[in-house]
């Protein structure tokens, strides 16, 4: 029997209960990833040029410490969903750390993201590259934006987690 984990970050709560809907569907577990240094809500203001986020996102060699302690042990796993909101076109930089402290290896990986205006083609191209990084021998599945629990149906069928 495949056993699937639902890790996630959420700065805003809509990550999250995307989450917990796909973790429910699946009868998987659910991690949410913190990062080492929470974000203020100063931090999420994309308005504002000298704001963290901004500043992080626009670092392309950037990783913003994931807190050690909301890392699981993926050893039991067999497929691996990894959710996230979009910043700038791409997930937090908190993903790529993430990727970098968990053992992907032989796990099957299928990322989604919520976000109002983005598609998933440069967040896809993210976690691709940072598997190869990595040098995971990884199945990554397609990434897609969710909304709605018809959206989460539709894409776990795509992906055959359904």
């Amino acid at each position: 029997m495949t056993k699937t984990i639902v890790l996630y970050f959420s700065s805003t709560g809509t990550t999250k209960q995307l989450a917990e809907i796909i973790a429910n569907k699946l009868a998987a577990e659910m991690v949410e990833l913190k990062a080492l240094d929470p974000y203020t809500p100063a931090d999420l203001n994309w308005h504002d040029e000298q704001a963290r986020t901004t500043i992080e996102q626009h670092d392309h060699h950037s990783r913003v410490p994931v807190d050690p302690q909301s890392l699981p042990d993926l050893t039991g796993y067999d497929q691996v969903i990894i959710g996230h909101p979009i910043w700038w076109g791409i997930p937090p930089r908190l993903i790529a750390d993430t990727i970098d402290h968990v053992d992907l290896n032989g796990k099957v990986l299928a990322p989604f993201a919520t976000s109002g205006g983005s598609t998933y083609a440069r967040s896809q191209s993210f976690i691709e590259r940072t598997i190869q990084e990595n040098n995971y021998q990884t199945t990554v599945r397609t990434g897609q934006i969710l909304h709605n629990a018809k959206d989460i149906d539709q894409w776990l069928k795509a992906i055959n987690f359904m």
